[in-house]
């Protein structure tokens, strides 16, 4: 089981927000992206240094993603992605399925060694996910890409947003993504930030039922079906797995296990266009810049990083919850909500 203490040393996933520059207009966008890039984003040879000191937290190397805004906007993408992977770093880029995003774009980002590629679909035909995107045209574009990954052997990530207004196609979308031939399908469930703020949530009530729905096709094979800001999710597989009479052995084999704990700020980091230092990019408070400060020592040893890394100072029914340690509940969706970091994620409906 992966612990506290490793987390403690060095984040599994670095997200880094490459620039906020992207050609869509999503109705949810958490940086709420506009076409051009910002002029104080980090420049290539400060994203050289950053890559450079993520080396520093010592083997194994945290995963990078490089997201946005959509990192296609920027001219360097290509040369980040092959310093990194220079570097020692599994790298991972997250595209916005735009005009950019050419097979040419996609055999080239093979060619520098990316290890994964991720792609949004929050609908299953062009009108929810055209809706949605603010684009006409965007699902065709997203299809057809995701299809080009897949060809090219890039491993595939399916990013799916979980509002009240997406509930309802999910299943549809999860005949979608694995007809693409997807391994992997997160669903991404929303944070009040940015332009997110004017969409729904799931009731908690709501939200426990789909979490379960979520552990039944867990079991069909491809693709694999992840949460993210649901960590409430792990308690729902303890759960079902002991009521079956399957929490022993099969635990200590399921692949959920390695994320035990993984939350805002315990096992993630977020690196801003800018260089902000955050917990994730849903928690918007900054504990440093790259620009002056090592993200080593912000991760292990910012006030903010080490609060977020002790659930029993947490507020509310999640700081008293005996799974507190496993989940801990979205940081993010609790200080969207109360302004306090340490609050409790009302999206989860267990009661300890």
């Amino acid at each position: 089981m992966t612990t506290g203490y490793v987390f403690a040393r060095a984040p599994l996933r670095v997200y880094w927000e490459l620039t906020r520059a992207c050609d869509l207009a999503c109705r949810h966008c958490r940086a709420e992206a506009i076409p051009s890039r910002h002029p104080e984003e980090l420049t290539t040879e400060e994203g050289f240094r950053l890559l450079d000191q993520l080396v520093e937290f010592g083997p194994p190397a945290p995963h990078v993603i490089l997201t946005g805004g959509d990192p296609l906007k920027r001219p360097d993408l290509q040369a980040l992605v092959e310093h990194g992977v220079s570097a020692g770093l599994p790298v991972s880029v997250s595209p916005s399925a735009t005009g950019l995003l050419t097979r040419e774009r996609v055999l080239a980002l093979k060619a520098a060694g990316v290890q994964a590629m991720s792609l949004s679909l929050d609908g299953s035909t062009a009108e929810p996910h055209d809706g949605l995107r603010g684009i006409p045209g965007t699902f065709a574009l997203t299809v057809a890409a995701a299809r080009e990954v897949v060809d090219s052997g890039i491993p595939l990530q399916i990013n799916t947003l979980v509002t009240s207004e997406t509930a309802g196609d999910l299943s549809e979308i999860h005949r979608l993504v694995s007809a693409i031939g997807a391994q992997r399908w997160s669903l991404f469930f929303l944070i009040s930030v940015g332009r997110g703020r004017v969409l729904g949530q799931l009731t908690p009530d709501e939200c426990e039922a789909l979490l379960h729905w979520v552990y039944d096709h867990s079991r069909d094979g491809r693709p694999a079906v992840t949460t993210t800001e649901a960590p409430h999710y792990r308690r729902v597989v303890l759960e079902r797995l002991k009521a079956e009479g399957r929490a022993g052995e099969e635990l200590r084999h399921h692949p959920l296990r390695r994320g035990f704990g993984i939350r805002d700020g315990n096992g993630v980091m977020f690196i801003s266009h800018t260089g902000e230092i955050h917990p994730s990019g849903f928690l918007p408070l900054a504990a440093g810049n790259v620009k002056a400060q090592s993200p080593v020592e912000v991760y292990r040893a910012a006030p903010l990083f080490t609060a977020l890394r002790a659930p029993e100072r947490y507020d509310g029914k999640c700081g008293r919850c005996e799974f507190r340690a496993i989940c801990g509940g979205s940081r993010a969706r609790a200080y969207a909500a109360t302004g306090n970091p340490l609050g409790s994620d009302a999206l989860c409906a267990y009661e300890p």
